[in-house]
Formats: structure tokens, C-alpha cells, sequence
């Protein structure tokens, strides 16, 4: 699906796109993503749905400015500006990975009012983070200076061990394009490096405020983030319910 339109907001370039007609649906993707892993999935859906996708500012063809934020706060307020912009009134929202946490913010803290909520292999609920996660964290401003060989190698290795079943060559190329630029290398590290739990702890503090059908879909093998993990979320979450689907992780997209 293409990103055919930009909406400034804050000085930032959010890249975003629509298609097809009927009910409107949003896809939020996680990190270190971008609107290309629902690409699929939102060309299947727009002969019946109007399909939303975006690209978070500091990913995939956003802008990348060092100065501006890209912790979970800062990225569920260019969210509910978003849905503003778009003039939706109660969405369908899907979520991945850090979109869980950022479209869940958008509801309890922005406002947002969404028709569903379906959250796949989400950022949502502490405990998260890997010792990759800590490691950028520990050292924010020395990795954006590693040469791009080294860089690139890391890259291609963190977004191909989210698979569980293993990506296509042109599956990982399309994935990590956005993080080999001049101005993507460093945008790779800052996001890890404001990446804080504290919105993670009051969005488990408040997640029972949701009033809405949710839907929690989880790979049942994922490696980043474990499904005793989503199974707890929708445990918390009034009404929700749980699907696991076996032989996935956490790229469900390109695994079932």
C-alpha cells in the first residue's frame, strides 16, 4: 500500500496513506518497523474497509529529526492528531509491537474513541526489553557512530531473529531499508534510547478503563516477547479474549 500523503504536525512529517471504502481501519506498526508490515494486509482489506496506514514519526519514511521525541507519549499524541487529521470517528484500530502501547495511550490518556482494538504480539504491559534493548539504552550516543557494515549487520540480525519461521530475502531487505540511511542509522538507536516502561507500568494501571471489544492475537512462539505475556494483557483487559496462533512469532505477519 502506497504512502501517498504527508500530515505535518510539530514540525514533524508523518508519511501515511489510505485506500478502498467502507468502515475505517487503522494499523499502527511497532519497532523497528514501519506501515510495510500490514502492507498485505491492508491491500486484502480495502475492497471492504477505508484502510489507514502511517509510518510513526523517526521510522520508516517519517521524518527523523534528532531533536524530536519518539518515546510512547510523544508517538500516541501524533497518533490522536492523526485520526483528527483523517476526520475518523471510532475506528477499527490494529496494533503491533510498540503500536499496542502507543494505540492504547491514544484511548486512555488522548482520548481517542475506537470502534475495536485488536492488539497482535504487543508492547503493552511491563515486564519488556531485551538485553539488545538495554545494551543500546546503556549506550545511546556511541552505537549511531559504529561503521554502517557494522550497523547494517545489526540491523538485518535484531529484525531477522523476530521471525520465527524465517524471513525472505526481500521480506528482511524491505524491513530494514529505512534504518541503513544517513539519517535512519541514528534513528534506529534513539528509539531504543527513549524507549521507557514507565508508560508501560500506567498503561497496566489503567487498562481495565478500556470499554471496548479487544481482541488480543499473540505467536505462540514468539521469542521477544513470550505469550504468558499476551495472555496476562487480555487477562486485564475487561472482555477481551485471546488467540494464540502455533508456528508464529513475533513477525506474525510474515510467519501465519
Amino acid at each position: 500500500m502506497e504512502l501517498a500523503e504527508e500530515f505535518v504536525w510539530q514540525g514533524r512529517t508523518i508519511a501515511c496513506g489510505r485506500a478502498g471504502t467502507g468502515p475505517a481501519v487503522v494499523f499502527c506498526h511497532g519497532t523497528p518497523f514501519s506501515s510495510t508490515v500490514w502492507s498485505r494486509y491492508a491491500d486484502a482489506l480495502s475492497d471492504t474497509f477505508t484502510v489507514h496506514v502511517w509510518d510513526m514519526p523517526g521510522y520508516g519514511r517519517s521524518s527523523k529529526r534528532p531533536d524530536d521525541p519518539v518515546h510512547f507519549g510523544a508517538q500516541a499524541a501524533a497518533f490522536a492528531a492523526l485520526i483528527e487529521h483523517w476526520g475518523l470517528d471510532r475506528p477499527h484500530v490494529v496494533a503491533h509491537d510498540f503500536g499496542g502501547a502507543v494505540s492504547i495511550r491514544a484511548a486512555l490518556v488522548e482520548q481517542v474513541a475506537y470502534a475495536s482494538l485488536l492488539l497482535v504480539d504487543v508492547v503493552a504491559i511491563p515486564p519488556t526489553g531485551s538485553p539488545f534493548f538495554r545494551f543500546v539504552r546503556d549506550h545511546p550516543d556511541t552505537l549511531e557512530y559504529l561503521p554502517p557494515y557494522i550497523h547494517e549487520a545489526i540491523v538485518r540480525t535484531h529484525v531477522s531473529n523476530a521471525s520465527h519461521r524465517g524471513l525472505t530475502a526481500a521480506d528482511l531487505d524491505q524491513l530494514v531499508a529505512p534504518w541503513l540511511t544517513d539519517d535512519g542509522r541514528g534513528a534506529f538507536y534513539r528509539q531504543i534510547a527513549q524507549y521507557d516502561e514507565q508508560y508501560l507500568v500506567e498503561n497496566e494501571r489503567r487498562i481495565g478503563e478500556l470499554d471496548l471489544p479487544v481482541r488480543v492475537v499473540w505467536g505462540a512462539d514468539d521469542g521477544w516477547i513470550p505469550v504468558q505475556t499476551g495472555r496476562r494483557l487480555a487477562d486485564l483487559i475487561p472482555g477481551a479474549d485471546l488467540v494464540e496462533v502455533p508456528d508464529a512469532g513475533h513477525l506474525i505477519q510474515y510467519d501465519a
